[in-house]
């Protein structure tokens, strides 16, 4: 096994130990959170960290590519942590350039005008919104999705506690991780970041 993918299990299980025990949270703060699981994945679905010598990207930029369901968080030298996503199923995933306008820990959720018109009978009674939570639809973390003159797009890079639904086209049109690795995510992000959502292929379906 190459020696960068050898230790992804611990990779990932160190970040997430590292947010929790980071000197300066106020005590208070970190006990009012739910305390985030490692969940248990496919080897494949654990973060990477890859080569991306035939990308010609710059580093510190997240890149969601729809068909090989992964985001790539840019480093430099040509490297990359690659993490397993799901993403919005056909017609609702919405490609282009973005950055990350916010960040929130634990968000509260609300579903979108498109999610209501599309689904009232599913998503009508989560109208006035859902507490943050582990199990709630943005799990631990989430990144809101900006454009300039556009503001907020409602699209998000967030967490999940159903690992089943990674590397599927299942979402609205957000990207999502598993929860333990949004986490680690989140932390390497700041505001500001570029986000890029690569072209979804037209043949492309729910696997």
């Amino acid at each position: 096994m190459n020696r960068l993918m050898t230790d992804r299990r611990t990779f990932i299980r160190g970040a997430a130990a590292a947010t929790l025990l980071r000197p300066g949270l106020a005590a208070a703060h970190v006990e009012a959170e739910p305390v985030v699981p490692t969940y248990d994945v496919p080897d494949e679905h654990l973060p990477q960290r890859v080569s991306i010598e035939h990308l010609d990207l710059r580093p510190d930029e997240i890149h969601v590519y729809p068909w090989e369901f992964a985001l790539y968080w840019t480093l430099p030298d040509r490297q990359a942590i690659r993490y397993t996503v799901g993403v919005g199923r056909p017609g609702l995933y919405e490609e282009g350039e973005f950055h990350v306008g916010m960040k929130r820990r634990f968000p509260r959720w609300t579903p979108t005008p498109g999610m209501l018109r599309r689904e009232p009978e599913l998503y009508e009674k989560y109208r006035d919104g859902v507490p943050g939570g582990l199990e709630n639809p943005l799990g631990a973390r989430a990144l809101y999705l900006f454009q300039p003159g556009r503001g907020d797009t409602l699209l998000r890079i967030h967490g999940t506690h159903l690992p089943e639904t990674l590397a599927r086209a299942v979402s609205n049109g957000c990207a999502r991780l598993i929860n333990d690795q949004i986490v680690d995510f989140y932390d390497r992000v700041p505001i500001g970041t570029r986000v890029v959502l690569h072209p979804q292929p037209s043949n492309f379906g729910v696997y």
